[in-house]
Formats: structure tokens, C-alpha cells, sequence
């Protein structure tokens, strides 16, 4: 019996730290951080957060990026609606063509097919919050 518990107990210590299906998770955005380039042939430089990264099973993406002086997403079509949702700073966010400006506060919500790209214009950082669901579960 005392062999059978030290067994289980070793094999808890090994287990991975991902939780079983089903159960959430709880991500540290200073653990997800990458300093880059914006994607989509972008200008500038980014600090990217992407927190829904390490989730298992994920089915949708979750991602904060601080869009720094200059800065710029580019163009690109989508194939899933998307938001971006500016939580600080200045921005202007283009889908087929028309151009809005943004600031805190503001959701940009893209549809399926739509070409778009965001670029920060004020005088601090532009910080998003981007989310869209993805066409199948992630591991």
C-alpha cells in the first residue's frame, strides 16, 4: 500500500502543469510577452501578448498587443470576424478601404473577408485587445 501511494504521488509531481480538459486556466500576460515587428508586412515596433498561446483546446485567440509611436498592423484580409478593442492611446483602423480613427474606449468589429490593418498615430503607445475564433481547437 505505502508503495502504491508513493507511486501515485510521483506520478502527480510528473504530471504536466496543462489541466485537463475542460478545466480553465489562468495566464500571466508577463509570461506571453514578445517584442516584434506587427505582423502582416507591419512597420514599426510591437510588444505582443499572446496570452491564449499556451491555453489547450483552445477555440478562439486572445491576444493584447501595445502598438508603440509609429507603429502599424498591415493590411491584411481575414477570414473570421475580429475585434480590436483599444484600451489606451490613438489609433486608426482601416477595413476595405475606409479608415476610422479610434481611441480608448472604441471596438472595432471586422467581419469575415474584410482587408484590414490598424496603426497607432497619437503620442503614446496604442494598446488593443484582439479576439477572434479560430476554424478548429488548438492543442
Amino acid at each position: 500500500m505505502l508503495l502504491s501511494a508513493l507511486g501515485l504521488i510521483a506520478a502527480i509531481q510528473a504530471a504536466p502543469a496543462s489541466p485537463p480538459a475542460g478545466i480553465g486556466v489562468v495566464i500571466r500576460e508577463a509570461d506571453t510577452m514578445v517584442r516584434q515587428v506587427p505582423p502582416h508586412n507591419g512597420e514599426g515596433m510591437s510588444t505582443a501578448y499572446r496570452i491564449s498561446d499556451g491555453v489547450p483546446n483552445r477555440a478562439m485567440e486572445f491576444r493584447k498587443r501595445v502598438m508603440h509611436p509609429g507603429a502599424a498592423i498591415g493590411l491584411h484580409p481575414i477570414a473570421h470576424d475580429e475585434v480590436y478593442y483599444v484600451v489606451s492611446g490613438e489609433g486608426e483602423v482601416t477595413s476595405d478601404g475606409v479608415t476610422t480613427r479610434m481611441r480608448a474606449g472604441d471596438a472595432a468589429y471586422l467581419f469575415d473577408g474584410n482587408v484590414v490593418g490598424i496603426r497607432q498615430t497619437g503620442e503614446v503607445d496604442l494598446v488593443l485587445i484582439i479576439s477572434y475564433p479560430l476554424a478548429q481547437r488548438k492543442n
